[in-house]
Order: C-alpha cells, then sequence, then structure tokens
C-alpha cells in the first residue's frame, strides 16, 4: 500500500463525483487493515442509503486500482455531530462551537487545546479558551493542525436537530 495519501488521490474524485463531500480517510489495523472514509452530502447530511451508495462508488475505484496488497474492510460512514474539523472551512462553518484541536508541533510549548471556535484570521484558526485568567484568544496555525474535533455539546446537538428538522421539511 502506497500510503493514505495516495488513497486519498484515488478517493476524494470518487466521492466528489458521486455528489458528496470527501472529509476523512483514516486506515487502521495490522493484518486485516480498515479503510475508513468519512464524507457528507454538500446540506451537511448522511444516511445509511447515502453510505451503501458512497461505498459501492469508492469500492469500484479500489478494485480497478488495487492500491491495498493485503485485504482490507471499507467502512463508509457519516462525520457524526462530534465531527472531525479537517478543512479550513470548517472552522468557519461551526464558529460558536467547542472544539478540541491537536497540533503538531504546538505553540508556546503546547499542542492540545480546547474551546469555541470563533473561525478563520487569514491561514490561523481563531479559538477562544476558558482559563483561569478568563477568556484568552489563541491563533493556531491550521496547517499545523494535526486533529481536530467537535465537542458534543447541547448546543451542537440542538443545532443539528433543528437543521435535520428544516431539511426534512424542504423535502415535503
Amino acid at each position: 500500500m502506497s500510503g493514505p495519501n495516495f488513497l486519498e488521490q484515488l478517493v476524494v474524485p470518487a466521492v466528489e463525483a458521486a455528489g458528496y463531500r470527501f472529509v476523512r480517510l483514516r486506515v487502521k489495523g495490522g493484518k486485516a487493515k480498515i479503510v475508513q472514509i468519512m464524507a457528507e452530502r454538500p446540506d451537511g447530511q448522511m444516511d445509511v442509503d447515502d453510505c451503501a451508495r458512497l461505498s459501492r462508488a469508492v469500492s469500484e475505484v479500489l478494485e480497478a486500482a488495487d492500491p491495498i496488497a493485503e485485504e482490507y474492510t471499507l467502512e463508509v460512514s457519516s462525520p457524526g455531530i462530534d465531527r472531525p474539523l479537517t478543512r479550513p472551512e470548517d472552522f468557519s462553518r461551526f464558529a460558536g462551537h467547542e472544539a478540541r484541536i491537536e497540533l503538531v508541533p504546538g505553540v508556546d510549548g503546547r499542542r492540545r487545546f480546547k474551546g469555541i471556535v470563533i473561525g478563520l484570521n487569514g491561514s490561523d484558526v481563531i479559538v477562544d479558551m476558558a482559563g483561569e485568567k478568563g477568556t484568552q484568544r489563541v491563533h493556531l496555525p491550521f496547517s499545523d493542525v494535526a486533529e481536530a474535533k467537535l465537542v458534543l455539546t447541547d448546543k451542537l446537538v440542538a443545532e443539528s436537530l433543528k437543521s435535520r428538522d428544516l431539511k426534512a421539511k424542504d423535502k415535503t
């Protein structure tokens, strides 16, 4: 196998051609590999039928290219409510929500941050962190973000339910 970046080069065009937004690809496991793909529709939703449809589309591409020598299982899923933040626009889209962010190499010796996402300023992610000295606004270089994920909060759940209900009404 030539690594996750090579797989992304194969998978992302297939995901987009099927009408979905690519969120993340991860390869896990030892002998029995698991290739996990997270994606969503342009409206931010993803249901079981979408996962099945996208799984078939991606499977065709992977079978044709055969980039993984070992046996593997393909898993296609939605990013979920407490989704990973993988693109700069995610930090704008989810401004006002709490997130955990891990940086490599870090800022001032610190690698882990938790706070309210404010958005982007150029290529920096802006986060308000509550601390002993009150709220501190930090600028984190997006290029240093190793992993970022929304924190499951009542506000996030309420907004997700509201959004889902509005989209369901639009379909009727």
